[in-house]
């Protein structure tokens, strides 16, 4: 188990496990279905797609009682689905994504790759999630770089964590999909470099902590992952999941935050259900 700094008011065990966020896209074509079920948001180019996945994300979530935010987006079917996108919740290590992109991004703007030790670093903070590298990035970084690339990425709900505590960044749905869509697909923010870097590394995670949005994945997708935990004083336990599915004709990613929790399996549980739910309505074959 592994730990980082949170202020005295929420001190808490911070363990982090690699597995593995929504901006509605422009839908091709007819106009797209619709599908709202008591919160759950999905809009898609596929013929019934979003009234069932609104609904199963809905029956996942049925006596649950984590508070839980969910973001999909499927560039096959032009599919997105939103549960509570714009709240916000304590990053913990999902952040970990976000200082490696920021780290590449920066490296970008003077052409050069990353050094040996921002190579080892990176490596060890997300394939282990070593919160010791990640401290000594987030601080090589500082607020500026990190600021500056959010800006770039366009993720404005997100929020750096003060006084070197990057665990309590806060984080919405809604930016960690919008993080996920830059990695998988080609765009002016991150080279395709940089978003190969990424993915590597997140397909790449230790066995033993590859539990989350990946449950019920099909086994021809190519999994890239992060997740993050935390209990602190007041909610309880924050468990966050996201992921990039691709390869195989596979091109969709999967967010899932929550807190509220009263044992940690509690968010796992969770974000397994609503994963499994949605791998299902994505490959019905």
């Amino acid at each position: 188990m592994t730990h980082h700094r949170i202020p005295r008011h929420g001190r808490g065990a911070l363990s982090v496990v690699l597995i593995a966020g929504v901006l509605l896209p422009t839908v091709s074509g007819a106009s797209p279905a619709l599908g709202t079920t008591r919160g759950v948001d999905c809009v898609s180019g596929k013929p019934g797609l979003a009234d069932k996945l609104s609904k199963d994300i809905l029956a996942a979530l049925r006596g649950r009682e984590s508070t839980t935010a969910v973001a999909v987006r499927d560039r096959t079917t032009d599919t997105v689905c939103s549960l509570r996108g714009s709240q916000k919740f304590d990053s913990a290590s999902v952040v970990k994504v976000t200082v490696l992109s920021a780290l590449l991004w920066d490296a970008q703007k003077t052409h050069r790759t990353l050094t040996k030790r921002e190579n080892k670093l990176s490596t060890a903070m997300i394939t282990e999630s070593d919160n010791e590298a990640t401290t000594t990035l987030w601080n090589q970084l500082g607020p500026t770089k990190i600021k500056g690339f959010l800006k770039a990425a366009g993720m404005t709900q997100t929020t750096p964590g003060e006084g070197g505590y990057w665990g309590l960044t806060q984080v919405t749905a809604h930016d960690e999909e919008r993080l996920l869509a830059l990695v998988t697909a080609r765009n002016s923010v991150l080279s395709d470099t940089s978003r190969r870097y990424v993915l590597d590394r997140m397909g790449k995670v230790v066995p033993s902590q590859r539990w989350g949005v990946p449950a019920g994945a099909p086994a021809s997708a190519t999994v890239q992952l992060k997740n993050g935990w935390l209990e602190r004083s007041d909610r309880g336990w924050r468990v966050h999941s996201i992921g990039a599915f691709t390869g195989k004709g596979h091109d969709y990613q999967i967010a899932v935050l929550t807190d509220d929790d009263k044992k940690m399996n509690d968010g796992v549980n969770t974000i397994q259900a609503v994963a499994k739910a949605v791998h299902k309505d994505l490959n019905p074959a």
